[in-house]
C-alpha cells in the first residue's frame, strides 16, 4: 500500500508539473476574455514573452527597434521544432532565392508569411487579436497549426505603432463607461485631436513605407529586408458603420504587378471566404482599398516580391469596445477581434498550402528582375554636378536603405535618355562621377516603381497620390535611359577639396541642400556669426550663387582658435564643401562689408497646434525642425493661443488646418500686429485659404466665376453640366481633384525664398485650390499654363492651376507673410522642397 500510494504521489506531482507548464490562452494569462477591455502594450508584449518562454522550441523574439517615445518594437519568429533553430539558414535561403546573396539553398525551405498588427494606433483591435493568433499557433493541441507551421514559417509584428496605440488606450480607459456605453454619443466615441491613429510626431506610417522618415520604419525594414516574405499581411480598420475588407483588392493595380501576384488576391480572398461564410460575417472586396502608391503595407511588398494585402475591419477609433449603429447591430470589440483572427489563419493557411507556389513563383520574380527587367526604360542616370551633391548624397543613402545596387559612370561617354526636367529626349554627356541605377538587378521592379516618370495609371479613382518619382522628389537632375548603361562599382576619384589657407578671411559654403542648412542651423548654434550672399559673385576666379554662406573672421573674433576648428569640423560632419578667400573684396557681384550681404540669426520658431489644426500637417513642421534639423521649436496649442505673448518669438508657422475657431477677428488682428512689428508668419495650404480675403492680407482666391468666364470666353457656363448619373458620382467629383500631382514651379530664384534652387522647381501638388498672383507682395514661385508634368489632375483642376500662385512672400510693417501652397515637407519624403521651407524660416525677411 506504501509503495502504490508513493506512486500515486509520484504521478499526482508529474501532472501538477505538466498542469503548470501548460500554456496559458490570453484569457487565462490576462485575467479577463479578450474583447471586454483593451490590453496596454505592456501587457500584450508581457503574454508575448510569456508565450516565447513557454515554448522556446516554437518561438523566439527579437527587439528590432524603438519608438521616438521610447517603447520596443518586437517581432515574433512561429516555427517547427525543426525549423526555429534553423532560422538564420531560413533567412539566408530567401535571400538566395532572391539572388540577393549568393550560394545554393540548403536544406527544406519552408514559406514565409509577414503578419503586422495595429500601424494606425487607434485601430486598436489587431493587437488585440494578435495573442489569440499567437496562442493558437503555438498551443500543441491544436494539429491545424502544426501541421501548417511545417512548411511555413510566420513572422508576427503585434504592435507596429505602440505610441499611437497607447495614446488611443490611454485616453479611451479614462474616457469609457465601465464595460463600454454603445450609445453613439456616447464620449468613448470622440477621440480628441489628434488621435491615436498617427506615431509620436503625427506621422501615418502606412504612407511611410516605402520613404522611411520614421524611426519605426525604418527599424522595421531593415528587418523585413533581410527576410523578404513571400506573403505580408496588414491588418487595419475602418469606418465604423462597415463590414470586414480583405482580398481581392481594387483597381488601380500597378502595371508592374505580376499576373501571379494578381491572381494570388484572389486565392487568398477565397480563403477568406470560407472562414466568413462559415461563420455568416459580412464583407466586401474590390473596392476602396487599391494596389497602387508605393508605400502602403500592401503595395510596398509587393514591389519587393510578396503578396501583400490589406485587410480591413469596421471600426477604428469610434468603436470602443461596443458600438450600436445605424441599421440597430451593435459591433463589439469581441467581434472585431473574432475577424481579424480568421483573416491571420487564413492567411497562414492559403500560405502553408500554396507553399510550393509561392517560393516557385518568388524565384521567377527575382530571377527575371535580374535577367529580364520590364519597363521602357534599363538605367536611369542622375547627373553629379556641385549644385546637387548634397541631395544625391541623401539620394544614394535612401537607395542603400532600399537594397537597392547603384554604380557611377566611371568614364566619360554619351547616351539619349528622357530628361525629366523637360520632358525631351536629348543627349547626355555622361561624367565619371554621375550616378547610374541599373534594371537589372534583383530589385528591379522597386527600382522602376520609384523613378518612373510617369506612373501608368489604369483607373484614375485611386485611394492616395499618384506621381512619387524621386529624381522631382529629390530634386536631381536625371534621364531615364533605354538601354543598359555600363558603370563602375567604384566611386570616381575626385579632386582634394581640401583648405589650404590656414586662417581665411572667409569661409564660403554653399546653399542647395538640407544638409547646408544643418550645417548653417548648427554654425548658428555654436555661436558663429554667418551671413548670406542676395546677389551672385565672383571671387578668386570662382563664381557663387544667391544664398552663398560667408563666414568671416571678423564678427567671430571672440571665438580665438576655435573659429576655424568649429567651422571645418562641423562642414566635415556635414559633408559641405568649404570654400576659403583671404579678401573680402569680389572681382564681380557685391564686397562681403555691402548691404547686400545680409546677416542671418537663430529666429526664435513657433508653431501652431491643436484642435482644428491638421494632425498630419503639423507633425510634418514638428518633424522636420526636431528629427531632420535640430533645431529648438516651440509647440503652441489653440486652447490657449490667444493668451500667447507673440513677441516672444521671431516666427510663426501656420500649418493646414480650420483656424475659423481659432484666429477670430480680434485674434487675427493681434498677430497681424506682431508681423507689423517685425514678426513673420508662414502660412502652408489650408491656412492660406483662410488668409485669403482677410483684410491686411493681399492674398486672394481664383474665384469660380473667374474660372467659368475664363474657360467659356465670357459665355455662360454649360446648363447640362450638372446632369449627371448618381452611379458616377465619385468619378465625377474626380474633375475638380489633384491626386498628388507633380507641377514645374517656376521661380524668382533672385528671391531669398528660392535661394539654392534654379528657374524651377518640381512640387507635389495635392489640392485644387487657386490663388491670384499678388498684386503687392512677390510672386515667388508660379504655376504657368503649361506646367503640369505627371500624375492625375482633374480637367477642372487643371484649368484652375493655370497662372496661379503657389510660392510668394507679403511684406506687411517691419515683418512678413510666407504663402506657401504647396507642403514643401508633404509625408517628410519631398527632400527637393526642404531648403525651400528652410528659407522660408532662417533668411526670408532676415
Amino acid at each position: 500500500m506504501k509503495r502504490m500510494a508513493a506512486l500515486m504521489l509520484v504521478l499526482l506531482n508529474v501532472q501538477l508539473a505538466v498542469a503548470q507548464q501548460a500554456l496559458q490562452s490570453p484569457a487565462e494569462f490576462l485575467g479577463y476574455e479578450l474583447g471586454e477591455q483593451f490590453t496596454t502594450q505592456n501587457r500584450i508584449l508581457d503574454y508575448v514573452k510569456y508565450v516565447a518562454a513557454q515554448a522556446p522550441n516554437r518561438v523566439k523574439l527579437q527587439e528590432y527597434g524603438r519608438t521616438y517615445e521610447n517603447r520596443p518594437l518586437m517581432l515574433a519568429f512561429v516555427a517547427s521544432d525543426e525549423n526555429l533553430p534553423r532560422l538564420e539558414q531560413i533567412r539566408e535561403n530567401n535571400l538566395r532565392q532572391a539572388q540577393l546573396v549568393t550560394g545554393q539553398v540548403q536544406g527544406n525551405q519552408p514559406a514565409i508569411a509577414w503578419l503586422s498588427y495595429n500601424v494606425h494606433g487607434n485601430e486598436s483591435v489587431s493587437s488585440e487579436s494578435v495573442m489569440q493568433v499567437l496562442y493558437d499557433l503555438v498551443n500543441p493541441s491544436n494539429a491545424q497549426s502544426k501541421q501548417w507551421l511545417q512548411n511555413t514559417v510566420v513572422i508576427l509584428d503585434p504592435m507596429v505603432n505602440p505610441d499611437g496605440r497607447e495614446r488611443y488606450v490611454q485616453w479611451y480607459q479614462q474616457a469609457s463607461n465601465r464595460g463600454g456605453n454603445a450609445s453613439p454619443y456616447a464620449w468613448e466615441h470622440y477621440e480628441p485631436w489628434p488621435g491615436g491613429r498617427p506615431n509620436h510626431y503625427y506621422f501615418d506610417l502606412n504612407r511611410d513605407w516605402a520613404w522611411q522618415t520614421q524611426v519605426e520604419s525604418q527599424e522595421r525594414l531593415k528587418v523585413y529586408n533581410n527576410w523578404l516574405p513571400q506573403v505580408h499581411a496588414d491588418f487595419h480598420e475602418m469606418g465604423v458603420e462597415s463590414p470586414y475588407y480583405f482580398s481581392p483588392a481594387a483597381k488601380p493595380f500597378h502595371e508592374s504587378i505580376t499576373p501571379w501576384q494578381r491572381q494570388f488576391q484572389n486565392t487568398i480572398g477565397e480563403y477568406n471566404r470560407q472562414y466568413f461564410d462559415k461563420n455568416n460575417w459580412l464583407y466586401f472586396t474590390r473596392e476602396s482599398f487599391d494596389l497602387f502608391y508605393p508605400s502602403y503595407g500592401d503595395t510596398w511588398p509587393t514591389y519587393n516580391g510578396a503578396i501583400g494585402m490589406t485587410y480591413e475591419q469596421g471600426g477604428s477609433g469610434r468603436a470602443g469596445l461596443a458600438y450600436k449603429k445605424q441599421d440597430g447591430d451593435t459591433l463589439t470589440l469581441h467581434d472585431r477581434i473574432a475577424h481579424h483572427v480568421a483573416a491571420s489563419k487564413a492567411t497562414i493557411q492559403a500560405t502553408s498550402e500554396k507553399a510550393d507556389q509561392l517560393k516557385q513563383e518568388f524565384r521567377k520574380y527575382y530571377d527575371s528582375s535580374l535577367k529580364n527587367p520590364e519597363g521602357n526604360y534599363k538605367s536611369f542616370v542622375i547627373k553629379s554636378s556641385s549644385g546637387s551633391i548634397g541631395n544625391l548624397r541623401m539620394l544614394t543613402d535612401y537607395l542603400g536603405q532600399q537594397g537597392i545596387a547603384y554604380g557611377y559612370a566611371g568614364k566619360s561617354n554619351s547616351v539619349k535618355g528622357y530628361n525629366y526636367s523637360n520632358g525631351k529626349t536629348e543627349s547626355i554627356k555622361l561624367a565619371p562621377e554621375d550616378v547610374v541605377i541599373s534594371m537589372y538587378q534583383p530589385k528591379s521592379i522597386l527600382v522602376k516603381v520609384l523613378f518612373e516618370p510617369n506612373a501608368s495609371l489604369e483607373d484614375s479613382l485611386t485611394y492616395d497620390i499618384t506621381s512619387w518619382s524621386l529624381p522631382y522628389a529629390y530634386g536631381v537632375q536625371a534621364y531615364a535611359v533605354r538601354g543598359k548603361v555600363d558603370m563602375s562599382q567604384t566611386k570616381p576619384a575626385t579632386e582634394s577639396t581640401s583648405i589650404t589657407i590656414e586662417k581665411p578671411y572667409a569661409y564660403l559654403a554653399p546653399w542647395h541642400s538640407l544638409q547646408d542648412l544643418k550645417f548653417t542651423t548648427k554654425l548658428m548654434e555654436k555661436g558663429v556669426k554667418v551671413r548670406m550672399a542676395e546677389r551672385p559673385f565672383e571671387i578668386d576666379g570662382t563664381k557663387y550663387e544667391p544664398g552663398t554662406v560667408i563666414i568671416t573672421r571678423t564678427g567671430n573674433e571672440r571665438m580665438g582658435g576655435a573659429f576655424d576648428s568649429t567651422v571645418r569640423s562641423l562642414a566635415q560632419q556635414f559633408n559641405v564643401q568649404l570654400g576659403a578667400t583671404t579678401t573680402g573684396f569680389v572681382t564681380s557681384g557685391a564686397d562681403f562689408g555691402s548691404g547686400n550681404v545680409r546677416s542671418l540669426k537663430m529666429p526664435k520658431v513657433a508653431l501652431m497646434s491643436g484642435e482644428g489644426i491638421s494632425p498630419y500637417g503639423f507633425g510634418e513642421v514638428w518633424h522636420f525642425f526636431e528629427q531632420q534639423i535640430n533645431y529648438p521649436v516651440t509647440v503652441l496649442n489653440t486652447s490657449y493661443f490667444s493668451q500667447v505673448p507673440l513677441h516672444e518669438f521671431d516666427v510663426l508657422i501656420l500649418p493646414s488646418g480650420f483656424y475659423g475657431n481659432v484666429l477670430d477677428e480680434k485674434t487675427l488682428e493681434k498677430v497681424q500686429d506682431w508681423v507689423r512689428s517685425g514678426g513673420k508668419l508662414i502660412a502652408l495650404e489650408s491656412a492660406m485659404s483662410y488668409l485669403a480675403g482677410k483684410k491686411g492680407f493681399e492674398l486672394k482666391r481664383k474665384s469660380d466665376a473667374e474660372q467659368d468666364k475664363e474657360k467659356g470666353n465670357g459665355k455662360e457656363k454649360d446648363p447640362y453640366k450638372n446632369l449627371r448619373a448618381y452611379a458616377n458620382r465619385e468619378r465625377a467629383a474626380l474633375d475638380s481633384e489633384v491626386q498628388g500631382s507633380i507641377f514645374r514651379i517656376d521661380l524668382d530664384k533672385t528671391h531669398p525664398l528660392a535661394f539654392g534652387y534654379s528657374d524651377n522647381y518640381f512640387a507635389l501638388v495635392r489640392s485644387s485650390n487657386a490663388f491670384e498672383f499678388l498684386a503687392d507682395g512677390w510672386n515667388v514661385g508660379v504655376l504657368k499654363k503649361d506646367n503640369y508634368t505627371t500624375g492625375f489632375v482633374g480637367k477642372e483642376a487643371k484649368d484652375k492651376l493655370k497662372d496661379a500662385l503657389i510660392i510668394g512672400t507679403q511684406n506687411m510693417g517691419r515683418g512678413e507673410v510666407v504663402y506657401l501652397a504647396d507642403n514643401p515637407l508633404f509625408r517628410g519624403f519631398w527632400q527637393g522642397g526642404k531648403l525651400l521651407f528652410g528659407n522660408a524660416v532662417f533668411v526670408v525677411g532676415q
